[in-house]
């Protein structure tokens, strides 16, 4: 079975407006930042999927492990007909949840969403030849906005991996769960993957690892800024920092402006003097009683947590109350 059209809800104008309002807000803040969404153009996916693969890098193997130990549990425990996969990119972990529901029978339908038209084309028509008794719907949105675009009926699985929701500071994530919610019936499931709360000596590399490539990842959103809003930054004028947050919990990635310099964008001058920093991403860590409680307050019950076997992340299984 070939993958459906696109449903787009999202349009490059979308795109292109929402970076303008991002950099004109952040950059005239006090304390300046940028939101992590805007490092993956073609080259910040690419340099991503290298961070991956890092020693240093441990969530992705982690999560990994976590669901090659219970996608069976998963597919058995939901039954779900429906898949959704959040922030999809190209879909490698959710294969081993495919996998499990392929060889239990009854999921009908694969929902992968993500912001990206040609990574999503190229996910979905892979899938679709993987998986040929799937019916394959790539949704393009951006899942802080769209979810009210899900599709509906069936018994559905909402998939949101990668530790991605500990880059939404507090409030934010608070309104993403309640939207979450508000797109589900009771009794749908959701598998939301969280980076557990651990030493900062096993964090920290992971966002600031030995080869410098996310080093190169972080100053990417600045080559995004240059190339679609004619800014001109110096890049390599910004050192990447990497630094734990112990009362917030959380890491934050910043650029570090090397010299004093003025750069031009969106007609504003925005000043930096030598040593001021350019928040361009937080990640949070998480406690398993301290996601439970979020998700309840949005209105779900968590039914399964599991972590990895050295205990670095942990993966809950919730149902819509």
């Amino acid at each position: 079975m070939t993958a459906e059209p696109l449903e787009i809800y999202l349009e490059e104008g979308d795109l292109e407006r929402g970076l303008r309002d991002d950099v004109r807000a952040g950059l005239s803040a006090g304390q300046k930042w940028l939101p992590p969404k805007w490092f993956y153009d073609a080259r910040g996916s690419e340099l991503f999927e290298e961070i991956t693969r890092l020693p240093e890098y441990y969530p992705t193997r982690a999560e990994r492990a976590v669901l090659a130990g219970h996608a069976s549990d998963i597919a058995a425990l939901t039954g779900a007909k429906t898949l959704i996969e959040l922030g999809s990119g190209s879909s490698e972990k959710t294969r081993l949840l495919l996998d499990a529901f392929t060889r239990r029978g009854g999921l009908g339908t694969f929902v992968p969403l993500d912001v990206s038209v040609s990574a999503l084309r190229g996910s979905t028509a892979q899938i679709a030849a993987d998986y040929p008794r799937l019916r394959v719907r790539g949704i393009v949105g951006d899942f802080t906005r769209q979810l009210d675009r899900l599709p509906t009926g069936g018994r559905r699985l909402v998939v949101f991996l990668g530790g991605t929701i500990g880059n939404l500071l507090p409030a934010e994530r608070a309104a993403f769960l309640a939207a979450m919610r508000a797109a589900l019936e009771v009794g749908d499931w959701l598998l939301l993957g969280t980076d557990l709360v651990k030493d900062p000596s096993v964090i920290v590399p992971a966002y600031d690892d030995a080869a410098g490539v996310t080093a190169e990842f972080n100053r990417n959103v600045l080559h995004v800024i240059n190339r679609e809003l004619g800014a001109d930054f110096d890049p390599a004028a910004f050192e990447h920092v990497a630094v734990w947050d112990p009362d917030h919990e959380w890491i934050e990635m910043r650029l570090r402006a090397t010299r004093p310099m003025s750069v031009r964008v969106l007609g504003l001058t925005v000043d930096f003097a030598a040593g001021e920093e350019l928040r361009t991403e937080v990640s949070a860590k998480f406690h398993p009683e301290g996601i439970a409680a979020e998700l309840a307050s949005a209105g779900f019950t968590t039914e399964e947590f599991w972590t990895d076997p050295d205990g670095l992340f942990g993966v809950t299984l919730a149902r819509a109350r």
